[in-house]
Parts: structure tokens; C-alpha cells; sequence
């Protein structure tokens, strides 16, 4: 998680990188859901293309052989991630500027993508003036590894590779605030899907005097889901988030069917105005204390968005996986 500093109630850190949309347990229960509404064709395949990760034999290191699988594919959600604090990988920053930014080369491409994991879709409550996403972002990327997996002519360590982004992107933007940034006479720039917003009741102080957060509203709705156990291995991380999964509410079925990305993106974004950017959450900084109704809202609804982008990914897959 990225340290915001103030001083004096004004912000004068501005840039640091987006926290992960949903926590590892997060996007493991993701996968988990998209796991069981998998055919049996789309698990073998989707098995075989993601043994040539290059960690899988650390995910499936002491799994028993018929669980392989479910659980490589549950953990895989999560490497997108490991990858931004993983030695060989390159931080190329919040802006899409390198020239491989676009790239889809499979794990020969050592950038960690960062832009990758979310779309700053622009919202002001007080008019101040909006900066549109830049590209490519998770909006885009989902729609390339989409139709690479679909591709008859694409290779297998490129589809692996987009297999793997895809199990976490999808995650990504059912989270409402990797859809959105609001812009307010506070965050001319953006809050940065909520990172720049302070909860808790004072501002921790550093060494040097300055205020930071001591946590923020990005990654309160990143652990909605429950975190993972600690010192537990991702296999069994992974177990419980199959547990966890398989107790979340039904969805309409309707709405779990539409493979539309752009409707993916703009539901989370119409949730995070509704109801994340909510009392007690006002335009400012902060802090700001949740209250437990507020609270057992976003549970509520993170459940919610967790089984839908399962049933989503499984959908898209089944129907593109080549």
C-alpha cells in the first residue's frame, strides 16, 4: 500500500502507484467462482496453458494431483500482483509511457503494467474539471487478451500469459473504485480511486513532521472480501477462498451472461457514486470514520460484484478459450 503525505491538510505527495483491486484472497475468490462454472473443456485447457507460468510448480508444490488444477488456476488470479514486488520485473510507473506499454508478448515481457490494473473513469460532485483515462488501461487490455485467447494463430505462452491477466482483470474492474476517480476542488487531479482519501480518525505523523494516511478508502474496499491468512501457504490461501466462494449470494443470471466489458466498467463506476463516495465519505481528504452501516453495505456489495466477475470471467472464457 502506497503512503500519501500531507502537510497541513493539503496534499503534497500526489503521485504513487494504485493499491491492488481487491487483496490476494479477493481475487482468489474471483477465480474460484469462475472455476466452477467452467466446462470441463475450458478447465483442461485452461490447466494446460497455465503450466507454463513460471511459478506454477510453486503453487501446486505439495497439492495433491486431482487438485491441481482448481487450485493453480485459483492462485494464478493473484500474479499479476506478485509481480510488483517479485525480483527480474520492471516498475514502468503509473503512466502508460514505455514503449511496450501496449505489449502482448507473454513472460518474456518483464514490465510490471501497473496502468494495467484499472480505468480512472472521471466523476466531479462540484464541477471541477475532468481528466479522461489514459491508455492502454484495464479497459483495453481485456479486450486484447480476449481476442488473443480466441486466436487460432496466437501461441501458448502469450495465451498463458493473457489467461493470467485476464483471471485478475476482470477482478479489477468489479471493484467500483479501480473504475473511477473522483475530481473535487480538493483533488483537481483526480483522488486516484479513492487512494488519496484518509480513514480513521487523526493522520499519522512522520519522522519529518509531515501527515500520511494511515489507511484509505481504496484499501478498505480492497479488503472487503476478508484477508488472507498469514504465514498460510497459497494453496491453502487458496482452499479457503474456494470455501469462501462457494458461499456467496446467487446473481442474476441475466446479468452474470453479459460479456460486455463496457457495461462491467460502468457499473462498478455508478456504485462507486452511489455508494462508496457515500456518508460518512466526504469531498475532501479527510479522515474520515466508516460507520458499521457503511461498512456491512460494502461487504454486501463486494460479495455481490466477487460472484458476478466469476461468472463473467468463466463466460468469457468458455466462450473464447482456444
Amino acid at each position: 500500500m502506497r503512503t500519501i503525505t500531507f502537510a497541513l491538510g493539503a496534499v503534497i505527495a500526489l503521485w504513487s502507484s494504485h493499491a491492488n483491486a481487491w487483496n490476494g484472497r479477493g481475487h482468489m475468490i474471483v477465480a474460484a467462482v469462475a472455476w466452477s462454472h467452467l466446462t470441463p473443456a475450458t478447465q483442461a485447457r485452461a490447466s494446460a496453458l497455465l503450466s507454463q507460468n513460471p511459478n506454477y510448480v510453486d503453487w501446486t508444490n505439495s497439492v495433491a494431483p486431482g487438485q491441481k488444477n482448481q487450485i493453480a488456476f485459483v492462485i494464478a488470479a493473484t500474479w499479476p500482483d506478485f509481480i510488483k514486488h517479485a525480483s527480474g520485473y520492471q516498475n514502468d510507473g503509473e503512466e502508460p509511457t514505455d514503449p511496450g506499454a501496449a505489449q502482448n508478448i507473454g513472460y518474456s515481457d518483464h514490465l510490471m503494467h501497473r496502468y494495467w490494473h484499472y480505468i480512472d473513469m472521471p466523476f466531479s460532485p462540484d464541477h471541477t474539471p475532468l481528466v479522461q483515462p489514459k491508455v492502454p488501461n484495464a479497459k483495453t487490455q481485456i479486450e486484447a487478451f480476449r481476442s488473443t485467447i480466441a486466436s487460432t494463430t496466437a501461441g501458448d505462452d502469450v495465451k498463458s500469459y493473457d489467461l493470467v491477466w485476464l483471471e485478475h482483470l476482470v477482478g479489477d474492474v468489479h471493484q467500483p473504485l479501480h473504475a473511477t476517480s473522483r475530481f473535487t476542488h480538493t483533488f483537481t487531479q483526480g483522488d486516484q480511486g479513492g487512494n488519496l482519501v484518509c480513514l480513521g480518525t487523526t493522520l499519522a505523523t512522520t519522522s519529518g513532521g509531515q501527515k500520511k494516511c494511515k489507511s484509505e478508502l481504496h484499501a478498505f474496499w480492497d479488503d472487503a472480501l476478508g484477508l488472507q491468512t498469514k504465514n498460510a501457504s497459497d494453496a491453502d490461501n487458496a482452499a479457503k477462498a474456494i470455501a469462501i466462494a462457494a458461499s456467496l449470494p446467487v446473481v442474476d443470471t441475466a446479468k452474470s451472461a453479459d460479456t460486455d466489458d463496457e457495461h462491467w466498467i460502468d457499473e462498478s463506476f455508478q456504485t462507486a457514486q452511489t455508494d462508496v463516495y457515500k456518508t460518512p465519505i466526504k469531498k475532501g481528504i479527510g479522515p474520515y470514520k466508516l460507520t458499521a452501516t457503511y461498512r456491512a453495505k460494502a461487504r454486501k456489495i463486494a460479495k455481490e460484484r466477487a460472484e458476478i466477475a466469476g461468472e463473467r470471467l468463466a463466460n468469457l472464457l468458455n466462450d473464447n478459450l482456444k
